[in-house]
């Protein structure tokens, strides 16, 4: 007897299953957790004054360090999420954004060196740094210059602070003229995100409005960065970024991470360049099992 018809009838039923699984892992809009008690206040650095919340405890610090288009405002997902598991989590705005003094043009200041002065300032010795975007260039430049501070290194969405090198010539080809001037959640949030959670992308817009408060210069970095200086970065790295990122999709990140020598890539299935907005249950899922496994 010919079972062909029956394969076939077979085959199709396994499609349409595989279909249905993948629909059900399509994002979904995911409220805002109530957030854990926090403490608001303005830590007074040499020459600036920066806003920071602190959930307090005993637990191991992580402190995140946000994108250009957010500020301390934007850890919802990732703050109780966080402090549920132990941690004592601190976000922070740089200068210019929510809270923060406002910077100068012609005295920016260097974005990791406020950084440090905030660690000094909050009395901790070591801590997990987790950066997303312009923030994980933040975070990286820190490890370069204060590795012994560093439990870990958590970076989303940047090719790892890198100034130069043909890693940076990829990442700067890949996006047309005048897509600066694009519409900031077209740029940030993937299609996939935007087409499923309008209520989402509403709130995350809100929250990018509030973020720049004045002069947004960029603030230079204390180190120069190229392939040869990660390969000689001695702090357990994860690098994140979405599946649909336009500015630093998987193939990017994965030539960043072969020059890091402790390093790990995850990759955020319908994501785009906010993947610790849009995905938050995967990607607290993943920063949380590697700051376990780098706890000291």
């Amino acid at each position: 007897m010919n079972d062909l018809p029956k394969r076939i009838a077979l085959t199709f039923a396994m499609m349409l299953a595989a279909g249905a699984a993948a629909a059900q892992q399509a994002p979904q809009a995911i409220p805002l957790p109530a957030p854990a008690p926090a403490k608001e206040a303005l830590a007074t650095l040499p020459d600036t004054r920066l806003f920071y919340w602190d959930t307090g405890g005993d637990g191991p610090p992580v402190v995140l360090v946000h994108p250009a288009t957010g500020s301390a405002l934007i850890w919802g997902y990732q703050q109780p999420a966080l402090a549920k598991a132990g941690y004592r989590v601190i976000g922070y705005s740089r200068r210019s954004y929510y809270g923060s003094d406002p910077l100068a043009k012609d005295q920016p200041g260097v974005a990791s060196q406020d950084l440090h002065n905030l660690i000094e300032f909050l009395g901790i010795r070591k801590f997990h740094a987790v950066g997303s975007a312009a923030g994980g260039g933040v975070a990286a430049d820190y490890a370069v210059s204060h590795p012994d501070r560093l439990l870990s290194l958590v970076i989303n969405s940047n090719p790892a602070g890198l100034s130069g090198g043909d890693i940076v010539k990829t990442y700067e080809s890949l996006r047309p003229k005048g897509f600066a001037e694009m519409p900031a959640d077209f740029r940030e949030l993937g299609p996939s995100y935007r087409a499923a959670n309008p209520g989402g992308v509403k709130l995350w817009l809100e929250l990018e409005h509030k973020a720049v408060t004045s002069n947004p210069f960029r603030q230079r970095a204390a180190n120069d960065i190229t392939e040869a200086t990660l390969k000689r970065l001695s702090v357990p790295t994860l690098l994140i970024t979405g599946e649909a990122d336009l500015y630093s999709p998987p193939a990017l990140i994965r030539m960043v991470a072969a020059q890091i020598p402790d390093s790990e890539v995850v990759i955020v299935r319908e994501a785009g360049h906010s993947s610790y907005w849009e995905q938050p249950e995967a990607f607290n899922r993943a920063v949380l099992d590697f700051l376990a496994r780098h706890a000291k």
